[in-house]
């Protein structure tokens, strides 16, 4: 019994060999050699070491293991960045595709004029090029196309199995070279141009304090003579709204102004706003005055802060205005907190569940509040499954629909990581508006996509080393250097093109290299070396499209080379 759990092929062998291989992998992960260490990537290599020496899982099980892996990992990925991929998008995420796209191009061009120089198969080189670039998908589109189209022309299936076997060892041999080599690239451009990964935070953190959405407080005293004698629901109307005055100031009494407050000069106020309408804000009111926080906090005692949190999942989806807070309940809600940022508590603003709302009030109305909102914390712990595998099962959908384009007799898909990101991010971005809850909290997301991205690596690790070792026997020692170099050019001349020419932050190259080259490992090292979520925004800004040309370009290079 004993012998068939720690040699056979069985169910339990194969959970044993994954728990092994990842257990062992993270707690190696944990070493740093020279200050550097590639983290979970370890569990690749120990994979294949045991894969070498015998230990084998079943392989339905390592198939399974290695795509449902996949997806939970792009799945929490997409979810967590979703709310802020548009947001992103429209920042500069065109640029960034385009330079993805460059990338894509001068990887295939490597890989044909490789294919040119050395007189190896183009068959062979798109398998080098998809372990290089460890795209997955791209190896199973090309091992379909070539099966499709050899057995088409009248080749036997036996013949087309064993075509589409060379692909998979090129594949194999290639993977790790694609891992490390990004991975060398990265720290390459970190020494290069002496990155302080604090500094590029914080400029990043500046950037996003002045985003349109981002909350800022601004001290005004009104001396415009055209808004004296309006009330504030008047002023609110004409200027289009995007701003909330917290409180007011007059002849030293600070009190909450509501919308039937009228204007008189010399108020003083404090308002939370966004950058884009400071401007014009100080134009309505008058300019910006040096005043602290504390000034504020002569308020009257009957009036409390309070903040709230947003536990009720009927309130996802609902804008702020159709709460009613102030009219019915004379709370004025001065701003909301999401994922750490402060937003404008704005009248349009969609509310979802997770969200802290900062109130002003006193504490009866407040307590009216709170039993709208909900404010149970202890809510949130609890997950919120559906959402999740329904999503799960639309992208699998999504990314089994095949995409026909004229001249190419195969149509092409975006598969079990493109088709599931998708609908993540769609998820994410658009789950509110359609009061969808698709809430999880940081510690829930950041568990299901490290469980996620641990079974993917095991499975590459113990699928590629059964013949790892023959394959190199048998020349496949050269599709290491095709490899290294299909690897390392295309991505060193974008990420100096992307730092020199285009200024970008050196997150944004890294989540640009890695999601140009779908390294779901590079963008594990990237994250658990470096920190933040800012390179997992900006691999969801240029994986969709970087997956679908991968998957095309392959599939391209097979019909090609027939």
């Amino acid at each position: 019994m004993l012998q068939e759990l720690f040699l056979g092929t069985g169910i339990a062998h194969s959970i044993l060999l994954f728990a092994v291989v990842i257990a062992t992998g993270l707690y190696l992960g944990r070493f740093k050699v020279g200050g550097i260490t590639i983290g979970s990537t370890w569990i690749i290599f120990l994979g294949i070491l045991l894969s070498h020496f015998g230990f084998r899982s079943d392989p339905t099980v390592l198939a399974f293991m290695k795509d449902f892996g996949l997806i939970l990992f792009v799945f929490s990925i997409g979810l967590q960045v979703g709310p802020g991929f548009f947001n992103s998008f429209r920042q500069g995420g065109i640029r960034m595709n385009l330079l993805a796209c460059l990338l894509i191009l001068l990887g295939v061009a490597t890989t044909y004029i490789l294919h040119l120089v050395t007189g190896e198969s183009l068959e062979t080189m798109t398998g080098v090029m998809s372990g290089a670039v460890t795209n997955t998908p791209g190896l199973g589109a090309a091992q379909q196309t070539l099966s499709d189209t050899m057995v088409a022309g009248g080749a036997a299936k036996e013949t087309a199995a064993a075509a589409s076997s060379s692909l998979a060892a090129a594949y194999a041999v290639a993977y790790p070279v694609g891992v490390l080599g990004v991975i060398l690239v990265i720290m390459l451009l970190k020494a290069l141009f002496r990155v302080d990964i604090e500094k590029e935070k914080e400029d990043l953190d500046k950037a996003e304090d002045n985003t349109a959405d981002t909350a800022r407080r601004m001290h005004c005293e009104v001396v415009n003579p055209a808004i004296i004698g309006l009330s504030l629901r008047k002023v609110i109307a004409e200027a289009g709204g995007g701003f909330v005055i917290s409180r007011m100031m007059r002849d030293g009494v600070v009190f909450v102004p509501d919308a039937d407050t009228v204007f008189q000069m010399g108020d003083k106020l404090l308002i939370v706003t966004s950058q884009p309408h400071v401007d014009s804000l100080r134009i309505i009111f008058g300019e910006e005055i040096p005043m602290h926080q504390k000034d504020w906090q002569k308020l009257d005692e009957t009036l409390v802060t309070r903040r709230l949190v947003i536990s009720r999942s009927q309130l996802t989806g609902k804008r702020l205005k159709e709460l009613r807070l102030r009219s019915d309940h004379g709370v004025t809600v001065t701003r909301v907190i999401r994922a750490g940022v402060e937003l404008v508590a704005g009248p349009n603003l969609i509310l979802q569940m997770g969200d802290s709302i900062l109130v002003v009030g006193t504490e009866h109305d407040i307590h009216s509040i709170a039993e709208i909102v909900g404010n149970k914390p202890e809510k949130l712990t609890h997950p919120n499954l559906i959402p999740i595998f329904a999503g799960i099962a639309l992208g699998v959908v999504f990314g089994s629909l095949p995409i026909r384009f004229p001249g190419i007799p195969q149509p092409v898909k975006l598969g079990l990581a493109g088709g599931p990101l998708l609908i993540a991010i769609l998820l994410g971005h658009f789950g509110p508006k359609w009061h969808i809850t698709t809430y999880t909290t940081q510690s829930a997301n950041m568990m299901i996509r490290e469980i996620g991205i641990a079974f993917f690596l095991a499975a590459v690790g113990l699928g590629a080393g059964a013949d790892f070792v023959s394959s190199l026997m048998n020349g496949g020692f050269w599709w290491i250097l095709y490899g290294a170099i299909i690897t390392i050019v295309p991505v060193f001349a974008v990420g100096l093109l992307a730092r020199l020419a285009f200024k970008m932050n050196f997150y944004q190259v890294s989540g640009l290299l890695c999601g140009a080259t779908t390294n779901a490992p590079v963008l594990a090292f990237a994250q658990g070396a470096y920190g933040t979520d800012y390179t997992s925004v900006n691999y969801a800004t240029v994986y969709p499209l970087s997956m679908f040309l991968r998957v095309l370009a392959a599939q391209i290079l097979i019909l090609i080379a027939l």
